[in-house]
C-alpha cells in the first residue's frame, strides 16, 4: 500500500512539473528553447558514447599492461589523449548550453509570472486576501520569493535532474549489454541441484541498488517536508527584514527595535529549528550514500575476483568489468544519489504549484459592472460594499456626481471610506453593483507611493519623466508648495524614507497638478499637512477640477474643508440586526 501511494504521489508530481515546464517549450520562444534541449541531449548522448568507448579502452590498456605489450601500450596512451580531449570538448559545451537553457528559461517564465501577478490587480488582491484572513488557502506567502528564488530553483533542478535521468537511462543501455557479455556463467549447487545464472553482475548491480533507492526513500523522504518548510521560512524571515528597513523611522520612533529584534530573533529561529531538523535528516543519508558508494568501488572485483584467480579472465577485463560494473551501478544509482535535490525539487515545485493556483483563483475576480468613457458624471446603481470576511458595510447605495460638483465624504473610522474610493477604483474585488466612471481620473491614497530613483520619475509616476518638460515639472512642484525640491529633478533617492508626510503628499498632489485630471478622488490626501498648507492645495485641486469640467470628491475629517465642496455624503451607523453596518446619506452644502 506504501509503494502504491509513494508511485501515486510521484505520477502527481510529475504531473505539477509538466504543467508549469511545458508553457516556456510552447512559447514564442519554443524554437530556441527546443533548439538548446536537443543540443544538450545530443551532446548527453555524445558523452555517454565517448564512456563506453574509454570502457573498451580500459580493456585494451590493462591487457597490454599485463602482458608488457610497449607497443600497444604507447599507442593506447595515445588514444586515450584523442578520447579525453573529445570527452572534455563535450563536457565544456553541455555545460554551457545547460546554463543558457536555464537561463533563458528562468527569463520568460519570470516574465510570465510578474505579468500574469501584475495583471487585473492580482498582487492587490492576493496580498488583501492574505492579510484579511479571506481565502487563506489561495494566499501564498511571499510571492517576491516564488518569482525570484523558487522559479530560479525550479529551472536548475528540472534540467540537471531531468538531464542526470537521462544519461542514467542511456549509460545503462549502454553498459548493460557490456557488462552481461563480461559476466559469463555463474554456477552455484543447491540441494544438490545445480543451477546456472546468465549475466549475473547485471542481477548484482540490479539488486543492489534496488536495495540502495529502498533504503535511500525510507531516510530520506522526510526532507521533502523539511525543503518546503525552509524555504518558507527563509522568505519570512527576508521579509520581516525588508519591513523593519521600510518602516525604520516609525520603529524609531516609538522605541520598538527591541521588540523587532525580538521577532526577527523568533523567526530566525525558525529558520535554524527547521534547518537542523533537515541537516539531522541529510547526515542520516549522506551516511547511507556514503557507504553504498564505497562499497560499490570493491564489490565489482569481489564478485568478479573468482573468474580472475581462477585464469578465466586476464586483468584488462576485470578492469572493464569494473568499469562497465561502476556505470551500470552509477545509472541504477541515480535515485540514491540524487535524493536531497529531489527533494528539494518536489518542495519547490509544490509552492510554485501553489502559486499557480492562487493566481488563477484570483482570475476574473468579483468585481462591479465597472464602465468607464466620456460620460457627463459618475453613477452607482445597487452597489453592496462588503469587507474581507464577509461583513457587509454598504447595501443599496443610489450615488451619482455631475460634472463641475464637488463632494465630501465622511464618516466614523472604519465605516468603508476608503474601501469605497477602491470600488470606484475597480480594485476592492468585495463589491456588487454597478459603477460608471468618467475617463480621466486621479486617485490620490492617504501614504503615496513612489519609486526608488530620480525625482523626476517619482514625480511622473508611472508616467516616464519623458513625457514632460522641466519646466511643466518644475511648476507643479512650485503649485504643490515644493519648492525646495526644484533643483533635485535629476537626483535619485528613495523618497519615501528622505522626504517627510507632508512632502510626500504634496507630491503626490504635484503630480495631479502635473497631469491635469479632469476627476480628483482625494482620500485624506492632507491629512499631514497644515491647516494654510491645505487650504491652498484644495483650492488649487478645486480650480483644476472645475477648469477642465470634471469634479473633485473627497475624503476628510477636517470640518474647515467643508467649504471647498458643495456636498457632503456622510456614513451613519445603521441599527443592530440590518443587513449592512453602514447607511451612506447625502446631503448639500
Amino acid at each position: 500500500m506504501a509503494l502504491i501511494q509513494t508511485l501515486a504521489s510521484f505520477k502527481t508530481f510529475l504531473g505539477r512539473v509538466w504543467a508549469l515546464a511545458v508553457p516556456y517549450f510552447r512559447s514564442e520562444q519554443r524554437w530556441q528553447a527546443r533548439g538548446l534541449l536537443a543540443a544538450i541531449v545530443a551532446l548527453n548522448l555524445s558523452a555517454v558514447y565517448m564512456l563506453v568507448l574509454l570502457n573498451d579502452w580500459n580493456r585494451l590498456f590493462y591487457d597490454a599492461l599485463q602482458d608488457k605489450n610497449e607497443t600497444v601500450f604507447w599507442h593506447e596512451l595515445l588514444r586515450f589523449t584523442y578520447l579525453a580531449f573529445a570527452f572534455i570538448l563535450i563536457a565544456v559545451y553541455r555545460f554551457y548550453l545547460t546554463q543558457l537553457l536555464e537561463l533563458r528559461w528562468r527569463a520568460w517564465m519570470t516574465g510570465h509570472y510578474l505579468t500574469r501577478w501584475l495583471e487585473d490587480q492580482r498582487f492587490y488582491r492576493m496580498e488583501l486576501a492574505r492579510y484579511s484572513g479571506a481565502g487563506a488557502g489561495a494566499a501564498p506567502d511571499n510571492p517576491d520569493q516564488r518569482i525570484q528564488e523558487d522559479l530560479k530553483l525550479f529551472t536548475s533542478y528540472s534540467i540537471s535532474l531531468s538531464m542526470g535521468l537521462l544519461n542514467a537511462v542511456v549509460t545503462l543501455a549502454s553498459f548493460v549489454g557490456i557488462l552481461w557479455s563480461l559476466s559469463g556463467e555463474f554456477e552455484f549447487t543447491l540441494a544438490g541441484q545445480t543451477y546456472q545464472i546468465d549475466g549475473f553482475m547485471v542481477w548484482m548491480a540490479v539488486l543492489y541498488c534496488a536495495v540502495g533507492s529502498l533504503i535511500t526513500h525510507y531516510i530520506g523522504r522526510p526532507q521533502i517536508a523539511l525543503n518546503f518548510l525552509q524555504q518558507r521560512y527563509e522568505a519570512d524571515f527576508r521579509h520581516h527584514l525588508v519591513r523593519v528597513r521600510e518602516y525604520s523611522e516609525a520603529i524609531a520612533l516609538d522605541g520598538g527595535q527591541g521588540v523587532e529584534r525580538d521577532r526577527l530573533d523568533l523567526r530566525f529561529s525558525r529558520v535554524l529549528s527547521n534547518y537542523l531538523q533537515l541537516l539531522r535528516k541529510q547526515k542520516n543519508l549522506v551516511w547511507f550514500t556514503n557507504f553504498f558508494g564505497q562499497a560499490a568501488t570493491v564489490f565489482p572485483f569481489v564478485v568478479a575476483a573468482p573468474r580472475f584467480f581462477s585464469g578465466a579472465i586476464q586483468l584488462g577485463q576485470l578492469m572493464q568489468i569494473a568499469s562497465a560494473f561502476g556505470r551500470v551501478q552509477d545509472a541504477l544509482s541515480w535515485f540514491v544519489e540524487n535524493y536531497s535535490s529531489l527533494a528539494a525539487w518536489r518542495a519547490t515545485t509544490d509552492r510554485l504549484t501553489s502559486f499557480e493556483a492562487a493566481m488563477a483563483s484570483h482570475r476574473g475576480a468579483s468585481a462591479p459592472a465597472r464602465a468607464q468613457g466620456e460620460q457627463e458624471g459618475m453613477r452607482v446603481n445597487a452597489l453592496e460594499l462588503a469587507l474581507p470576511g464577509g461583513q457587509v458595510l454598504l447595501s443599496g447605495v443610489h450615488l451619482q456626481v455631475q460634472r463641475g460638483e464637488s463632494v465630501l465624504l465622511q464618516g466614523p473610522s472604519g465605516s468603508g471610506k476608503s474601501s469605497l474610493f477602491r470600488a470606484f477604483a475597480g480594485i476592492w474585488p468585495f463589491v456588487r453593483g454597478k459603477i460608471e466612471m468618467p475617463d480621466q481620473a486621479m486617485f490620490i491614497p492617504q501614504r503615496p507611493y513612489f519609486p526608488d530613483g530620480t525625482l523626476r520619475d517619482a514625480l511622473a509616476y508611472p508616467q516616464p519623466a519623458s513625457a514632460y518638460t522641466d519646466q511643466q515639472l518644475e511648476q507643479a512642484l512650485r503649485e504643490a508648495l515644493l519648492p525646495q525640491l526644484l533643483g533635485r529633478l535629476q537626483e535619485e533617492d528613495s523618497w519615501t524614507h528622505t522626504l517627510s508626510g507632508g512632502e510626500q503628499q504634496r507630491l503626490a498632489i504635484a503630480r495631479v497638478l502635473l497631469k491635469k485630471p479632469r476627476w480628483v478622488f482625494a482620500d485624506e490626501a492632507t491629512s499631514a499637512l497644515d491647516e494654510q498648507a491645505e487650504q491652498t492645495l484644495y483650492a488649487r485641486l478645486g480650480a483644476l477640477t472645475r477648469e477642465a469640467g470634471g469634479a473633485l470628491i473627497s475624503i476628510a475629517h477636517r470640518p474647515a474643508l467643508a467649504a471647498f465642496h458643495q456636498s457632503r455624503w456622510q456614513l451613519v451607523p445603521e441599527p443592530l440586526g440590518s443587513a449592512a453596518a453602514y447607511r451612506l446619506v447625502q446631503r448639500s452644502g
